[in-house]
């Protein structure tokens, strides 16, 4: 693999940018809009994914770099619990819960295949 120079080249940093762009959508329209707690915990999870990959990135070695992402993909998978939340209370509907989920889901899939290489090249 090619060495990446910054961390905006990381292909799950990309996908949890766009995560983030999409959660901020949903959260700042509709009822979710005005349930402020589920509407930052879903958009902190979100940014939490994205902010650890970077983190992570400026680690001085790939087996910290590891663990951040291990922290990101959690975020990630939070992210799907919380939009359950949304869906089960009636601020989102199922059509936008699947889409939503399935961004989640594959960003949570880079990531752990990011680390997956990176814990193999150690």
């Amino acid at each position: 693999m090619p060495s990446i120079a910054r961390f905006e080249d990381v292909q799950a940093w990309q996908r949890a940018r766009e995560m983030v762009r999409e959660i901020y959508k949903v959260c700042a329209e509709g009822r979710l809009s005005r349930d402020f707690g589920l509407r930052d915990q879903l958009c902190r999870a979100a940014v939490s994914a994205m902010s650890n990959i970077a983190e992570g990135f400026a680690k001085k070695s790939d087996r910290d770099f590891a663990h951040f992402l291990d922290i990101a993909r959690g975020s990630a998978i939070e992210v799907q619990s919380l939009l359950y939340v949304a869906l089960d209370v009636g601020y989102i509907e199922e059509g936008e819960f699947k889409r939503l989920y399935e961004l989640s889901e594959a960003t949570a899939s880079f990531i752990g295949g990011f680390t997956s290489y990176l814990r193999k090249h150690v």
